[in-house]
């Protein structure tokens, strides 16, 4: 699948939007579908740690683990499947945009197999869609309260 790229603007501090979305106990309150999400190793969470989520996607449960493959503290941070029906890696950079504003970019990276792959080309604007919202509506929404 070719990869989804998607960027908001938030009217916070980037420090405080980077501690948000690089904690991912946190994504069941901005992701769409997102059912659970829980660390499986210890703190601090860099390079290395694990989680696993349950989320809802075309009608299926889908739980998949996860490891953090690239953390830059306060910027950048690099996740990828290890155990997953639908394998993705995501990428989420956090750029300041002046003291009280940042810049999130989202980069989404799959590859359907199984049942998803029968979804084929529909596959990508159906995640498109969903990741745009997460993060244009729901995640600026949640960070701007």
């Amino acid at each position: 699948m070719k990869p989804v790229v998607v960027a908001a603007d938030v009217d916070r501090p980037a420090s405080e939007v980077f501690a948000f979305v690089s904690d991912v106990e946190n994504n069941p309150r901005w992701q769409k579908g997102m059912k659970s999400c829980r660390w499986t190793s210890p703190a601090p969470h860099g390079v290395g740690a694990t989680y696993d989520q349950v989320a809802g996607f075309l009608g299926k449960e889908i739980v998949s683990s996860f490891r953090v493959v690239e953390h830059e503290t306060g910027r950048r941070v690099k996740i990828t499947t290890t155990r997953s029906p639908f394998p993705i890696t995501e990428t989420r950079i956090v750029e300041p945009l002046g003291a009280d504003r940042a810049r999130v970019i989202a980069v989404v990276e799959g590859d359907a197999r199984g049942f998803f792959r029968l979804a084929g080309p529909v596959l990508r604007r159906i995640v498109a869609r969903s990741v745009h919202g997460d993060y244009t509506m729901r995640l600026k929404s949640q960070l701007e309260r």
